[in-house]
């Protein structure tokens, strides 16, 4: 496989880029898109067999069920990291292996409906939290150490707004390329 192939599986829409600055039609986009995530990709899994779900995106990638599982782990650091930096000044936050995370048994076997719902009730919650947030609030920071890298709210939103899309286009381009 060429490399600019594999690179279109691995990033179907492309990697995250953080406009410089981050206006409030950005914020506000961000934030809708957090919140219609969980229907959105509920939807899109809707029906899909056990074998479906176990069904890899790309060779050597994740199956379905373990990247319906990785969005809530993500997610669940992402909202933490939230309030850490809401309430602590530039926490370091912890990194977690999520390719060792994806390889666990609960990841491997939980049926999915279980993170979907964690999903939905967590972005539940991730958007009270971020409507609640001023400008202030956007402007602060964690560190995240593995990638040596200072990351302000604002921009954190955006990246799990992406993260979203991201993985939603892994499951819908299998869809689509499986008929499903």
């Amino acid at each position: 496989m060429l490399n600019s192939e594999l690179e279109k599986l691995k990033y179907p829409i492309g990697q995250f880029i953080a406009p410089e600055p981050v206006t409030e039609t950005d914020l506000k986009n961000y934030i809708s898109d957090i919140e219609r995530f969980p229907g959105e990709l509920n939807s899109l899994v809707s029906g899909f067999s056990e074998s479906q779900l176990d069904t890899r995106y790309r060779e050597n990638g994740w199956t379905v069920r373990q990247v319906i599982h990785h969005i809530a782990d993500s997610h669940m650091n992402a909202y933490i990291r939230f309030k850490l930096a809401l309430t602590e000044d530039m926490p370091a936050i912890k990194p977690y292996f999520e390719d060792k995370w994806a390889e666990l048994g609960d990841n491997k076997t939980t049926p999915v409906d279980v993170s979907l719902t964690l999903i939905d009730s967590l972005h539940k919650r991730w958007v009270n939290l971020l409507r609640s947030m001023n400008n202030k609030d956007f402007e602060k920071i964690y560190f995240h150490p593995e990638y040596g890298k200072e990351y302000s709210l604002d921009e954190a939103a955006g990246l799990y707004s992406w993260h979203g899309k991201h993985h939603y286009a892994h499951i819908y381009e299998l869809k689509k390329k499986m008929k499903w």
